[in-house]
């Protein structure tokens, strides 16, 4: 299927000539276009559009079935869809090194291994030396400064060790790109700020483009650098909200100025969709 970007929207000057599957436009990092999903019948996309920048913490939010959920899992690749195209700077997602945290701990780490062997697990399908191997999931331990025993087996850590344990299995492959569906909302309180905190220390430090899907608006717009507001069935973009205070973003951040702008608008434009 040949599919163009929008006549408005620079190229990428590294497209080979001929190969019109692999331009895109100048800073973004997934493009999509032409996106069509159907289930059972029901439209839940059709000729969908969306561009994500490169580098930048996307939060997606809208009313309950809109397809947040399967949005990311067929950028992601998990999910098939019924037409159009996804690429990542031009490649396609088996071409493109993906890291994927699900809202399910439990059921997402492998009970027979320890923490550490889950977080090396998905080492073994990179072409690496032993050494270089190591050196990855020392720095993705490293990074997140973890304060608990690796060696454990996941039934003798916490929900939120459980949870970090699979954040990290995420990141130790170095991905282009970072999916997050719901990953903090079978959580404490606590665990959820401390690993709000850290995450997006570790997703800064690295410019690794994520998007996070959440049904928490405070949590959409506190992580975020754009928060992609969704219609309802079918599904198209109603707004796109900037947000770029400075980070670390706390708790405090949220009773700033410019926070509660955002999520006022974004609660309005959520109003809205839900009564259309």
């Amino acid at each position: 299927m040949r599919v163009m970007p929008s006549m408005d929207a620079p190229l990428s000057p590294s497209a080979p000539p001929g190969a019109d599957h692999r331009w895109y436009p100048v800073g973004t990092h997934i493009t999509v276009r032409g996106l069509t999903k159907r289930f059972d019948g029901v439209t839940v996309y059709e000729n969908f559009d969306l561009d994500i920048a490169k580098g930048r913490i996307t939060s997606v939010f809208g009313p309950n079935g809109c397809g947040k959920s399967t949005l990311i899992n067929m950028i992601s690749g998990i999910l098939p869809f019924d037409g159009g195209q996804i690429l990542f700077e031009g490649k396609e997602a088996h071409e493109t090194r993906i890291g994927y945290v699900f809202q399910n701990y439990r059921e997402a780490v492998f009970p027979w291994m320890r923490a550490i062997d889950n977080i090396r697990y998905p080492l073994q399908f990179l072409d690496l030396t032993k050494a270089e191997r190591q050196a990855l999931l020392d720095r993705v331990v490293d990074s997140f400064d973890v304060s608990f025993d690796l060696n454990r087996y996941p039934y003798q850590m916490s929900g939120g060790q459980q949870q970090l344990v699979s954040i990290m299995r995420a990141l130790v492959v170095e991905p282009e790109v970072l999916f997050l569906d719901e990953p903090f909302s079978a959580l404490d309180y606590e665990m959820v700020m401390f690993l709000r905190g850290i995450l997006q220390k570790v997703l800064k430090e690295r410019e690794v483009t994520t998007l996070l899907v959440s049904h928490d608006l405070d949590e959409a717009v506190l992580l975020a650098d754009e928060v992609l507001l969704l219609t309802k069935r079918p599904t198209r973009v109603a707004e796109r909200l900037v947000f770029d205070a400075p980070r670390p973003r706390s708790v405090d951040t949220t009773i700033t100025p410019g926070f509660v702008q955002t999520k006022t608008r974004a609660l309005e434009v959520f109003q809205r969709e839900v009564r259309a």
